[in-house]
């Protein structure tokens, strides 16, 4: 019965300094996102390129692609945006755990097993730029793909410092229906070779 109500009490404790460590994240990233449109646009962007694709008509999908070109420039520079004042912070403050589960401020005792929250940003900052301006010449169709992968993935790495991975991956799943591995195979290949690295080694 002690054992029971130790471990329980050590359960209860780790949850508590989860939530704790976890709200100060959330707080830094939120005073970041306060002032942008990130998550609207990302709604819009989402949304539209699945009813772009219900569509029968080829040139009715194109017509509908076309329409989110202000919204896509629009995203990319609020995320570039992001990953520039984020740079400000302090390097500590940003550092998030590669673990899958939450380990409260492992970057004190554990450094090597964290990666720089501001380096991932720019990451994603210059992959949807390179897919907004589309330069590796992709269809309008298969650029709306890299673009959504772009912004999944994205959308992945903030819950990630928020909560942790195996968070991130649940929500992923859970509003998308996409698993991480197949959101990174799906980005462009500057992107993707970026995060490798940068979860390999934490260099960008």
């Amino acid at each position: 019965m002690d054992i029971a109500l130790t471990l329980l009490a050590i359960v209860v404790t780790w949850r508590l300094l989860c939530l704790r460590y976890q709200r100060t994240h959330i707080a830094l990233l939120g005073r970041h996102l306060a002032g942008l449109q990130i998550e609207r646009h990302m709604e819009a962007l989402t949304q539209g390129y699945t009813r772009a694709i219900h569509e029968q008509d080829e040139a009715r999908q194109l017509q509908v692609l076309g329409s989110f070109a202000q919204t896509e420039s629009a995203v990319a520079a609020q995320v570039q945006s992001l990953a520039d004042t984020m740079q400000r912070e302090d390097a500590q403050a940003t550092r998030m755990g590669v673990l899958s589960f939450c380990v409260p401020w492992i970057e004190r005792f554990l450094p090597a097993s964290t990666r720089d929250f501001r380096a991932l940003l720019h990451i994603h900052a210059t992959g949807l730029r390179h897919v907004v301006d589309n330069e590796s010449r992709w269809d309008p169709k298969d650029r709306a793909y890299h673009l959504s992968a772009e912004l999944y993935l994205f959308q992945h790495s903030c819950h990630w410092y928020c909560k942790s991975r195996a968070v991130a991956d649940a929500r992923l799943m859970l509003r998308h229906q996409v698993q991480r591995q197949k959101a990174l195979e799906s980005v462009s290949t500057a992107t993707r070779s970026a995060y490798l690295k940068w979860l390999q080694d934490g260099a960008q």
